[in-house]
């Protein structure tokens, strides 16, 4: 069992930078997948970032590519999302989502079991 808190949205202007942190209690962290997925209201999930259980695999959809990095630190049991350079469009409600394997599906939001609650992040332009 893996129970996910994100922390570190906000308002920020566009250009601007946002971390967003997510605290996973367990003690089989490190064995899992972690990902980042944003939702907007009417529209469905969408992945946004994915690194493997020890750090060296990560996936960035397109959209976030050179703007996003994803991280982890298994001795504090968090993973990271570094927003930088963030658009209007990056606004929504960030999710972090666990996972056991990488790879294949690792970008689809029904391959992960473990969800936590959001941290809204709203870019103005």
């Amino acid at each position: 069992q893996v129970q996910l808190v994100e922390s570190g949205g906000g308002l920020v202007q566009a250009g601007g930078s946002l971390r967003l942190s997510c605290a996973a209690s367990g003690r089989t962290f490190s064995t899992y997948t972690m990902g980042w997925f944003r939702q907007v209201p009417g529209k469905e999930r969408e992945f946004v970032a994915a690194i493997n259980w020890r750090g060296s695999s990560t996936e960035y959809a397109d959209s976030v590519k050179g703007r996003f990095t994803i991280s982890r630190d298994n001795a504090k049991n968090t993973v990271y999302l570094q927003m930088n350079t963030l658009k209007s469009e990056d606004t929504a409600v960030y999710y972090c989502a666990a996972r056991l394997g990488f790879g294949i599906g690792v970008r689809r939001r029904n391959e992960y079991g473990y969800w936590g609650q959001g941290t809204q992040v709203t870019v103005s332009s």
